[in-house]
């Protein structure tokens, strides 16, 4: 075979791959299928189509089961707290706690994972979730009622689904940084802010402290003239 025309095969067989498993992470599930995906190339294309979900779901309740109707819940607003276990996250659900406290009528914590984290062969994810969120709740027993589910799909579009199906009031969020993850998968308060029905609030992070100026090195002294 020609190199050029080689060359050009690979490079159509890679981007392929990128592009089908790029558009199956950012729909929600494990970015590992992009590994996967830049093997198979073309081949890939009908795999993806026939495991990826159309619509966000719910993967697992907490001890109290989703939130009850408006009517059935105290008076106040119904509060959604997006979270993934990072500082933005927490300092997402403490400004929440600062702000509405035991005013809130509902107060959800959601993370959200993969479609792939439900299956009986890859829910390390979920068996991960479920705990850290129910020692969030714990810790804050006695601030306020806080109830916690796990969602599946694209975080973004499953909080809002999430959001708008329980007829919540507000969806506070962290902002994260543009790292990699945040380039692939897309900014999730973006999303929210740009698409959801329910009124959001993004919580920017922490200020960190200005590193101390160091002193500017002092000049010796000429040495004096003889």
């Amino acid at each position: 075979m020609d190199p050029t025309v080689a060359v050009v095969f690979v490079a159509v067989w890679v981007a392929v791959g990128l592009i089908t498993g790029g558009w199956m992470v950012r729909r929600g599930h494990d970015p590992r299928w992009l590994l996967i995906a830049v093997a198979l190339g073309p081949i890939f294309v009908p795999v993806a189509l026939e495991r990826v979900e159309r619509r966000p779901r719910l993967a697992g309740a907490g001890p109290d089961g989703i939130p009850a109707p408006r009517g059935q819940t105290p008076g106040g607003p119904r509060v959604l707290v997006g979270t993934d276990g990072s500082p933005e996250a927490e300092q997402a659900l403490r400004t929440a706690v600062g702000l509405l406290g035991a005013h809130c009528g509902v107060l959800v914590l959601a993370e959200v994972v993969s479609y792939d984290a439900t299956e009986a062969d890859t829910r390390a994810a979920l068996d991960a979730a479920r705990p850290r969120l129910a020692t969030t709740a714990t810790e804050l027993a006695d601030e306020i009622p806080l109830r916690f589910e796990v969602l599946a799909g694209p975080p973004g579009p499953a909080l809002r689904r999430f959001a708008e199906d329980q007829d919540m009031d507000l969806v506070v969020v962290g902002r994260r940084g543009r790292g990699l993850s945040a380039r692939l998968l897309g900014s999730v308060s973006a999303d929210l802010v740009q698409h959801s029905p329910v009124p959001v609030l993004v919580v920017e992070p922490a200020a960190r402290p200005a590193p101390a100026d160091t002193p500017r090195r002092q000049r010796s002294a000429p040495p004096p003239a003889r």
